[in-house]
């Protein structure tokens, strides 16, 4: 076994990025559908890692920076969001939620339908739907021992985490082509602006923007501060009624220190630092997700949840182009908005944050999506569905089960 440490797993996923630029700059099909960078270089490397494994070389990296990667990426999130800005995306917000509870429950309908179809456990289509694809790794994790211990499901928590890597992989592969086909029936807002001036957000990340070493070490300073006291708040929240995924606290953080600040009249976040710092922290938290993702896993799925879990991928896709895409108003911010919500339907928000941007970065920006997103993916979707899920659970035959 080969076992990288904190540096060698930092240069790994470096070069997993740098390989992920250069294959999409070279290959015309993944700059074609929208393929994001760190999707294609770290699929490239999961795919090396299983062959290496079939000659019994077994590489794993340490995988501790992954998490405070992500935390960084919602504080971010959180300190690039205004009360203004929140307040126009109010009506769209709500839309959008509307779209992503709708879908929460088809893909656990079609979970348990297909399952009880294939002879299975109906608790391994619910397993394989809303949980897993919805919810990621954690909460799959979470219910996969709640199926174990309370319901008796051998393997639960093995599935769970095998169904949501299958998620993640998916999420990031058809979110780019979904938008390709929506955007050739909208105009695209182009490149080009009238007036030289900085992109906001995360729409357009390989975009340059002017920072300074003092602008730089403030703007870390917030995201740290964000990272604490988020951390802190989701401990004392722990085994109440308000308990939260920590990263939905560190988000939260981000936006009253943001909001807060300024009202005080005390600081203006830099919002070009923010992006900047946010966009490298989603890149290597993707990056080493992927290269790290246990393909084999996959392989080992028995072919009745395989046939579940793509059919939830294909109507991911067709929920998206027919409900996401109209719902959302038929234009291009509906377009962008349906490449996200394949990232987070079967993946996770940064999987999402990575699909839009793929998509904004050769058409054209679209702020509105890049304010929806993260705000549904990171305060709506975890409580959601975790009421989705005990409704489910609460239907006769899961009583008798």
């Amino acid at each position: 076994m080969v076992q990288l440490d904190f540096y060698g797993t930092l240069v790994a996923a470096s070069l997993v990025l740098l390989l992920g630029r250069g294959l999409v700059t070279r290959i015309g099909f993944l700059r074609n559908y929208n393929i994001p960078e760190p999707v294609a270089g770290g699929l490239v490397v999961a795919l090396l890692l299983l062959a290496l494994r079939g000659l019994d070389i077994d590489v794993r990296f340490n995988t501790s920076l992954q998490t405070p990667l992500m935390l960084a990426f919602f504080a971010t999130i959180g300190l690039s969001a205004d009360f203004a800005s929140l307040k126009k995306g109010g009506r769209v917000v709500g839309i959008f939620l509307l779209a992503v509870v709708t879908l929460l429950v088809v893909q656990n309908a079609m979970g348990i339908a297909l399952a009880k179809t294939l002879g299975l456990d109906p608790l391994m289509g619910l397993l394989t739907g809303s949980i897993t694809l919805a919810g990621g790794h954690g909460t799959g994790a979470a219910w996969g021992t709640v199926f174990s211990e309370k319901y008796g499901l051998a393997s639960a928590s093995e599935l769970a985490i095998a169904s949501a890597t299958f998620g993640l992989v998916l999420g990031g592969l058809i979110g780019g082509p979904v938008a390709r086909l929506l955007i050739k029936r909208v105009q695209v807002p182009g490149l080009k602006q009238e007036k030289p001036q900085l992109p906001k957000g995360f729409e357009q990340p390989n975009k340059e923007r002017s920072i300074t070493p003092f602008s730089f070490i403030e703007t870390l300073a917030l995201i740290a501060v964000s990272l604490l006291v988020g951390s802190l708040l989701n401990g004392l929240l722990q085994g109440t009624a308000l308990e939260l995924p920590t990263f939905v606290c560190v988000l939260f953080v981000g936006v009253i220190l943001r909001n807060g600040l300024s009202a005080l009249g005390l600081y203006q976040v830099f919002e070009r630092e923010v992006s900047v710092l946010g966009n490298v922290s989603l890149s290597l938290f993707l990056a080493i997700a992927l290269m790290s993702l246990k393909l084999w896993d996959l392989a080992a799925l028995a072919l009745p949840i395989f046939i579940i879990l793509a059919a939830q991928a294909l109507v991911m896709a067709l929920f998206a182009i027919f409900v996401t895409f109209r719902m959302m108003g038929s234009n291009y911010d509906a377009a962008v908005l349906a490449a996200g919500h394949c990232g987070f339907g079967l993946g996770a928000t940064p999987t999402a944050i990575a699909n839009m941007q793929a998509v904004t970065q050769r058409y054209g920006p679209s702020q509105i999506a890049f304010l929806v997103v993260p705000m549904v993916g990171a305060f709506f979707i975890d409580i959601i569905n975790v009421i989705v899920i005990k409704l489910y659970l609460a239907l006769p035959f899961f009583a008798a089960v």
